[in-house]
């Protein structure tokens, strides 16, 4: 399930970003007003989530431009909770509003529930959360990764850590696409909202492997692109 993203703050989009793709979503994140309209896709999301207050414009005219092409759920986020505010997004088309600060566990809950509302609710939409790849099926609902077992023929399921588990997700998003080690590093935050170095880097793609991949020594899934990075192709 796809959640559009428009927050011009680097730290609050980067941080919602993380905490949606941790409970399986696909974000894609803007941060701005001009990118937001060219980036937009009608039928490609099934949220969106507005920051009002952008550097080259305002959150309200691209929910108009969405609900004149789709009616996809709308949440706003706000620094200011004043009623004309509130009720100049709702009479928009917004479904909910939540003002900044915010908890992370409150919006999960307000996006759960504008979902069920609209009858997007991603437990009811099982194909947008199998993703495939390779020897690999993962189960973004419930951040379940299994592994085809080449004797077998059976899949099982593998442990990832949540930095894993994070770098995997990450590398099925891009399929095909060539991810510099920069690129990566700046996606993985720790748990405790540090960088993540490049040598930990480093590790954590050997467990990946490890735990994935059918010959680790060999690896087919995730390949390294000397002096480029890291890409997934199929």
């Amino acid at each position: 399930m796809r959640v559009f993203v428009l927050e011009d703050d680097d730290a609050i989009g980067m941080g919602l970003k993380y905490s949606l793709e941790k409970e399986g979503y696909e974000v894609i994140l803007t941060k701005s007003q001009k990118e937001a309209l060219k980036d937009w896709k009608k039928g490609f999301y099934s949220l969106c989530i507005l920051d009002i207050n952008l550097p080259d414009g305002n959150g309200y005219d691209v929910c108009r431009f969405i609900k004149e092409k789709e009616d996809v759920p709308i949440i706003f986020l706000t620094a200011n909770d004043a009623e004309v505010n509130v009720v100049m997004g709702l009479e928009l088309g917004a479904d909910d509003y939540v003002c900044k600060p915010f908890r992370v566990n409150e919006l999960m809950a307000r996006i759960r529930t504008v979902l069920r509302r609209s009858g997007k609710d991603k437990s009811s939409q099982n194909d947008d959360n199998i993703i495939k790849a390779g020897n690999i099926t993962i189960y973004a609902n419930e951040a379940k990764v299994l592994v085809k077992n080449v004797l077998t023929g059976k899949e099982e399921s593998v442990e990832l850590t949540a930095l894993e588990y994070r770098l995997l997700l990450m590398f099925c998003h891009n399929k095909g696409t060539v991810l510099s080690r920069n690129s990566i590093l700046e996606e993985m935050w720790d748990v405790s909202g540090d960088f993540v170095n490049d040598n930990t880097l480093t590790v954590y793609i050997k467990r990946l492997r490890d735990k994935i991949e059918k010959n680790p020594a060999n690896p087919q899934l995730i390949k390294t692109v000397r002096g480029l990075g890291y890409i997934m192709e199929r």
